[in-house]
């Protein structure tokens, strides 16, 4: 799913920010103090509709020209968007494409014309609104687009799939606004990532090697010396490419070196050495995002997101980026260059407490700040800050003594300590809680509940480091004990109701959503998983030989999973895994569990998950499961979403407390009908047709 965002109080995050990198322990439990008393000192936030949690689609994107001089976003209109072009010097936008399927786009370098990515085509539009024209991605080609071609006015690099003989080869190809093509590589193995030259040659490529990945220097008589070879989880993006030779990427090879642990800014000398043009300065988080000059390359603006979302400026840009994050404290920003004398530069505002994102026009002349794209149609129906609750950073000592972080959702003017308590459990597992808005805690919270979002050890974000200190111990293990030891520290400072603790996630979270209730059930009271394997070995082993990892010639994930003591196709891992997976020690649950999931989930097999469920039903255990039939891994139509919330807090109401759900519309009340599966006690006034409806 997209992100289901993050307000601070500006006087608690600047402590955070220039806070020391560890605070005593009494320092930090002081400060989680005041927060709980002026959360809880807050008025009562109101109880919002449902759909008020589902992230806004009113802008799928908005992207600056490479001069600055507009911005161009694609806005919502029904069953498809419409793309508009805003001058940033003022004045009325105006419509270039009336109707559109794509979720991204990209400006030329000369900022003639628009890339618009859709999942199955790519139009080229002209930006004042001649010409045009269509490319389908995908198919037996497995065409996609790559990137923006850096060397050249107006191109994009694509990948596309050749037939040789029994076998295939991969070819990178140029094409530029008017269709033009020409062939820059071809190549008998997957190619991550290409370098250009000014010239628009290859002169650089990343890709798989059969057993890891590799980042080449093309030489000129097209042969390759490898200058890194990347471990498992070392992943880089090549960015651009200097005059000297050098190679401008971000990424994190080189992390048994110095400050190789996370991801951030580098340059590869000629000489193939690396040097770090830039890295989180907490040394806490991986670079989440990173800023080039549209004419120059260069880096400009780097954004770190872990605990806490933190943007800075590089080089030339470091003044006028400070300025910009002092006119917004305590928020999460991301700006965007134009290039020029007087290009204005764009500014996205996000928070917890931000549903939807704000955008402003800077200028960096005279500071001049003023907001754009904030009619009302577009972000309808947001909810106002005041009645969602600020994400608080926190961190705690698991009870091996490793520090994990995460994150605590307290509801405006509720008691903390007489409050039901849910562990909200992120997927993955190789993936992590930002410091942003969350629909699905948000809702939560607006509930009534707190909620705990822990970034246990085994998560992203946190450097290398961090992601492999969980050894692969990722059944009823060291990374299940680091959510249940963060649930018990919370009940310990005194925030949550010890008899009334739920635990709730999607993917890798419904998963340990099935361990916590299958064997910490004096902890944890109920559940809701949303398409959790059941077993995780049987799981990875399914997505790499025939989910959506099945289909890649990329085999980069098997050595991942591999590296991380989570390679299935190892017997002892699989019998290690499959030991502690919920599946087989199905006879121990006894709480009663949620389950939804996708009937057409290629991350998630609902085979698996009906095998478990029919496991459970047949030994008699308490279990509800709601299906959508076309579903993928996530829903994503707007009922499917709704049903999701709404079966979450009736399940959690029935066991936990808190207001009663707000009674299901005509539509949803038609879809639990049709797609509850298997009904429990909590469902049963939704599992049938009413006999008025007979």
């Amino acid at each position: 799913m997209t992100k289901f965002r993050e307000l601070c109080g500006t006087l608690a995050l600047l402590a955070l920010l220039f806070a020391p990198r560890q605070a005593p322990a009494a320092d930090a439990t002081a400060e989680l103090r005041n927060a709980i008393a002026a959360q809880r000192a807050l008025p009562r936030a109101p109880q919002l509709p449902r759909p008020a949690f589902l992230e806004g689609r009113g802008l799928a994107a908005v992207q600056l020209s490479p001069g600055g001089d507009y911005a161009a976003y694609l806005r919502e209109q029904g069953e498809s968007r419409s793309l508009f072009l805003l001058p940033t010097a003022g004045g009325k936008p105006r419509v270039l494409v009336a109707r559109s399927q794509a979720e991204q786009l990209l400006w030329s370098r000369d900022g003639r014309w628009l890339f618009l990515r859709a999942p199955r085509s790519l139009d080229i539009v002209g930006a004042d609104g001649r010409g045009g024209m269509r490319v389908p991605l995908g198919g037996s080609e497995r065409r996609q687009v790559m990137k923006l071609d850096p060397s050249q006015p107006a191109a994009v690099l694509l990948r596309e799939r050749v037939s040789a003989g029994k076998g295939e080869r991969w070819r990178i190809v140029r094409m530029d606004a008017h269709g033009q093509r020409t062939l820059l590589r071809e190549d008998a193995r997957w190619i991550h990532d290409v370098a250009l030259d000014a010239r628009g040659r290859v002169v650089a490529l990343a890709r798989f090697e059969g057993d890891h990945d590799a980042l080449h220097r093309v030489l000129p008589n097209g042969s390759l010396r490898e200058a890194l070879h990347l471990k498992p989880t070392e992943k880089l993006d090549l960015l651009a490419t200097m005059p000297d030779g050098s190679l401008l990427m971000e990424g994190n090879p080189g992390s048994d070196g110095p400050g190789g642990n996370f991801r951030r800014v580098l340059r590869l000398a000629p000489d193939d050495t690396l040097q770090t043009i830039h890295e989180d300065p907490r040394q806490e988080a991986d670079l989440d995002e990173i800023e080039l000059g549209p004419l120059t390359q260069q880096p400009l603006v780097a954004s770190y997101r872990s605990t806490v979302a933190a943007t800075y400026g590089i080089g030339a840009a470091q003044a006028t980026v400070s300025a910009i994050a002092r006119k917004f404290p305590g928020r999460d920003i991301d700006v965007q260059v134009g290039d020029g004398p007087s290009a204005r530069w764009l500014v996205t505002e996000r928070a917890s407490t931000l549903r939807d994102p704000r955008w402003w026009l800077y200028d960096p002349r005279n500071g001049d700040l003023h907001r754009i794209l904030d009619d009302p149609g577009i972000a309808a129906g947001t909810p106002k800050e005041a009645a969602l609750a600020r994400k608080i950073a926190i961190d705690y000592l698991a009870s091996d003594g490793m520090r994990v972080r995460g994150f605590l959702l307290l509801p405006p003017g509720v008691d903390a300590a007489r409050a039901p308590l849910v562990a909200h459990v992120h997927g993955g597992p190789i993936s992590h809680f930002r410091a942003g808005y969350d629909g699905v805690a948000q809702f939560l919270a607006n509930r009534g509940y707190v909620v705990f979002q822990s970034n246990f050890r085994g998560s992203s974000g946190h450097g290398r480091d961090y992601t492999f200190a969980a050894h692969g111990d990722y059944g009823n293990g060291r990374v299940q004990q680091d959510i249940v030891d963060g649930v018990r520290w919370l009940l310990a400072q005194g925030i949550g109701d010890a008899s009334r603790v739920g635990i709730v996630g999607h993917s890798f979270g419904g998963y340990s959503t099935l361990l916590g209730l299958t064997f910490q059930p004096e902890l944890f009271k109920v559940g809701v998983a949303g398409s959790p394997p059941a077993d995780l070995g049987h799981a990875m082993r399914w997505l790499v030989d025939a989910g959506d990892q099945g289909d890649l010639p990329d085999r980069s994930l098997k050595h991942m999973l591999a590296a991380l003591s989570l390679d299935s196709t190892d017997p002892a891992t699989y019998a290690r895994l499959h030991a502690q997976s919920p599946l087989a020690n199905a006879a121990l649950m006894h709480r009663p569990l949620l389950i939804m999931a996708g009937g057409a989930d290629r991350t998630v097999a609902i085979r698996e998950v009906t095998h478990y469920v029919a496991t459970l039903k047949a030994a008699g255990r308490p279990v509800t499961f709601l299906v959508e039939p076309d579903g993928g891994h996530s829903p994503v139509a707007p009922v499917p979403r709704e049903a999701y919330l709404f079966a979450m807090e009736t399940m959690l109401q029935r066991h936990l407390g808190g207001p009663a759900p707000e009674p299901p519309g005509q539509r949803l009340r038609a879809y639990l009908r049709q797609n509850l599966r298997l009904a429990g006690p909590e469902f049963a006034a939704w599992a049938s047709k009413p006999a008025a409806e007979e």
